[in-house]
C-alpha cells in the first residue's frame, strides 16, 4: 500500500474532508469484527493518525488501542464520533439503524457515512430517517473477508486484490461517491464496482446468498452421517466450506434478502431439475453439454486478466 496516498488530491472541490490527505481524515470505525477491524488494521497501514474505534464490547476496544490498531475507544462516551470526518459501520444490518438513530447527535455536520452490509434494500432508507441534512450515507460492501468472525481474525490484508461495490443512490453527493471509490483503491482493492441497491441485492443474491444456502443444505442432506467423513475430499470441502457460517448474521442477511434468495433458489431448481431429466433418462450428450459449457463459463470468470 502507498503510505502517503492522498484521496483528496483527486478533487478540487467539495466538502473539506475531500481536501485532506487520507493520513489527515478522522476515521470512526463502528463494529471491531472481522470486517471492522481489519478496516482499522489497514489505516493504521496507512498511516492515518486518528483512527477511533467502537465496539459493544469494551475489552475488545481496549485490545485494539493496546495494539495501537486505533488510537481512540468510545467506552464511556460516544463524544468521540464528533470529531469523525468519516464513519464506517460495520454493524450487522439490523444494528446499524438503531446505532445511528441513538448516537447520530454526536455526527458533526458534514461526514460522510458508509456501511459494509452484504444487504442494502429498505434498511438504506431506514438509516437515512435519522440521518441530518449535512450527513452523505454512501453504502458500500467490501467483497472481502475469511473464514472464521471476530477482532483475532481481522487482518489488513484481506482487501488486498479483492472488490469493493459502492451502492450510490441519487441523492449520494458525486465527490462523495468518488471518494470513497478511490478509498477502496487506497486499501488495496483490485476493482471497484459502482451499481444502485436494487442491483447490488438481486446479485448478490446469487454470487453469495444462495452458495451459503447451498452449502448449509448439503451438510445437513439426509447422507449426512458418521462414515460421510471418510469419503469427503476437496470437491466436498470446497462446496461446504462456508457452511462454517456466522448464524446471527446470515439470518439477518437472508431474511433481508428473501425475496431474491427465493428467486435465485427456483432458478437452481431449474437447472437440477435438467439434471435430474438427463440422469433418469440417460441422457449422456446432455450432461456432457451441461459439463462442457460450465467448464468454459468457469475459466472465463476465473482466467489469469479476471482473477489474480
Amino acid at each position: 500500500m502507498e503510505e502517503n496516498y492522498n484521496v483528496g488530491r483527486l478533487f478540487k472541490g467539495g466538502l473539506a474532508i475531500l481536501k485532506k490527505k487520507l493520513q489527515d481524515i478522522n476515521f470512526a470505525i463502528i463494529g471491531l469484527g472481522l470486517i471492522g477491524g481489519s478496516y482499522a488494521k489497514a489505516l493504521k497501514n496507512l498511516k492515518v493518525k486518528n483512527i477511533i474505534g467502537v465496539d459493544s464490547n469494551p475489552i475488545v476496544a481496549m485490545m485494539a488501542k493496546d495494539e495501537g490498531v486505533i488510537t481512540e475507544t468510545c467506552i464511556d462516551s460516544m463524544e468521540a464520533l464528533q470529531r469523525a470526518d468519516v464513519i464506517i459501520c460495520a454493524l450487522y444490518p439490523d444494528a446499524v439503524t438503531d446505532f445511528v438513530k441513538e448516537n447520530v447527535q454526536n455526527f458533526k455536520k458534514n461526514i460522510i457515512f458508509t456501511d459494509v452490509m452484504g444487504i442494502k434494500g429498505d434498511l438504506l432508507e431506514e438509516v437515512d430517517k435519522f440521518l441530518g441534512p449535512g450527513h452523505d450515507f454512501v453504502a458500500g460492501h467490501p467483497m472481502a473477508g475469511r473464514e472464521g468472525q471476530g477482532y483475532g481474525q481481522s487482518a489488513a490484508e484481506i482487501f488486498n486484490g479483492s472488490n469493493y461495490i459502492v451502492v450510490s443512490r441519487a441523492q449520494n453527493k458525486e465527490e462523495n461517491i468518488a471518494w470513497l471509490k478511490s478509498f477502496a483503491y487506497a486499501l488495496g482493492c483490485k476493482d471497484v464496482v459502482e451499481v444502485t441497491p436494487k442491483e447490488h441485492d438481486e446479485i448478490i443474491a446469487y454470487t453469495s446468498n444462495l452458495p451459503h444456502v447451498m452449502a448449509v443444505a448439503l451438510v445437513n442432506s439426509e447422507s449426512m452421517n458418521s462414515n460421510s467423513k471418510h469419503f469427503i475430499a476437496g470437491g466436498f470441502r470446497d462446496a461446504t466450506r462456508v457452511a462454517d457460517i456466522n448464524v446471527a448474521l446470515w439470518a439477518d442477511l437472508f431474511m433481508h434478502n428473501r425475496k431474491n434468495v427465493v428467486a435465485e433458489i427456483t432458478k437452481l431448481q431449474k437447472q437440477l431439475g435438467i439434471w435430474e431429466r438427463a440422469l433418469a433418462t440417460g441422457d449422456r450428450e446432455g450432461i456432457e453439454h451441461m459439463m462442457s459449457i460450465a467448464k468454459e463459463k468457469r475459466k472465463e470468470l476465473f482466467n489469469a486478466k479476471n482473477f489474480r
